[in-house]
């Protein structure tokens, strides 16, 4: 009987629906489905919990800087291999594979621009490239964007986010942040404002140097900041760590940075910054005012003739000064401890 016989044609399926990468985002904390173009409205930041995603360094750069004014700065420089470094993979694959995951030549970007129309030179460093760490080239860049501040007196804004130094370059990286700590005390020493802006994660040889060396301190809520990981300092100390330990929230109540502030307003409180510093007049420098030279003890000074009419002018000589002078004219030498005894005739 042919009702018994299989049908072969089947269910008639919708098919399935291929969903293009990068249109959508899950929250790394509550869990929801956001939009992307939604989230990158709402400063890459989840509209459900608030939660800061993780951002490119160029994307940092375009939401601080004013509209078509960032210049990039030192783009061709790029790592090598001094050290001849392979672990699973060779240092040189590595920096490949980096270069065309991000289309950078390395873990940060720097350049000129204008925030609220004011000069400033500006680095972020992108976690995307080998984990933001810091090589000899990172530390080159830094140090040629604070160089740059000092000459063309501009502000300098550096925004970290890294895992700390490079270990394929060894010793040559840890020497960046003594290089960069350098740096920055040069743009202090200028006079000049530098503003470092922390973001999720910010560790190791990073936290270090010159991240929290900033005059103003800036960090992202919920970010994470430190030397070691937590769970490395609780292993050493053989305690368990407060709760919220290394965030950014802990971080300013022990008055380890100086403001939290979410994404979409650190442009607003930067320029803000900014004004206020424009604003304060700078001390006109002194010119150098003449040595005032005292007579030496050994030397006698004559008295002028009208001596008594200055006498007059100024009243009577006290005791003190008759002491004083009377061991200049006489060349008298005190023994310590000893001061002659004026008669009491």
């Amino acid at each position: 009987m042919s009702w018994f016989r299989k049908i072969e044609k089947g269910l008639a399926g919708s098919g399935k629906r291929d969903i293009p990468d990068g249109l959508w985002r899950k929250c790394d904390r509550c869990g929801e489905i956001v939009y992307e173009r939604v989230t990158r409205r709402n400063y890459w930041t989840c509209i459900k919990c608030g939660y800061h995603f993780m951002i490119s360094s160029l994307d940092y750069v375009a939401m601080l800087a004013d509209e078509n004014t960032f210049v990039e700065i030192d783009a061709g420089l790029r790592s090598c291999d001094p050290l001849g470094f392979k672990d699973s993979k060779r240092y040189p694959d590595r920096l490949r594979a980096a270069a065309r995951k991000t289309g950078l030549n390395e873990a940060i970007v720097t350049g000129t621009c204008r925030i609220g129309d004011h000069r400033t030179v500006i680095g972020a460093l992108d976690f995307r490239f080998m984990g933001g760490s810091m090589a000899s080239v990172v530390g080159e860049k830094i140090a040629r964007a604070a160089k740059r501040a000092v000459e063309s007196r501009s502000f300098l804004v550096l925004v970290s986010s890294s895992g700390g130094a490079r270990m394929q370059e060894g010793v040559l990286s840890l020497m960046q942040m003594a290089k960069t700590c350098a740096w920055i005390g040069k743009v202090s020493e200028a006079g000049l404002l530098y503003v470092s802006i922390l973001t999720n994660p910010t560790t190791g040889g990073v936290t270090a140097s010159f991240a929290m060396l900033g005059d103003v301190i800036m960090a992202e809520p919920g970010a994470l900041i430190g030397f070691a990981g937590p769970r490395v300092i609780e292993q050493t100390i053989n305690q368990e760590l407060p709760p919220g330990f290394q965030s950014s929230e802990f971080l300013l109540e022990h008055g380890m940075v100086d403001m939290v502030v979410p994404r979409s307003q650190i442009k607003k409180n930067l320029v803000g910054i900014f004004d206020f510093f424009s604003s304060i007049e700078r001390p006109v420098e002194e010119k150098a005012r003449p040595a005032i030279l005292k007579t030496p003890p050994h030397i006698e000074m004559k008295a002028d003739v009208g001596s008594d009419a200055e006498t007059a002018e100024t009243g009577p000589k006290t005791d003190v000064e008759e002491e004083t002078e009377a061991g200049v004219e006489g060349d008298v030498e005190e023994e310590p401890g000893e001061r002659p005894q004026k008669n009491s005739e």
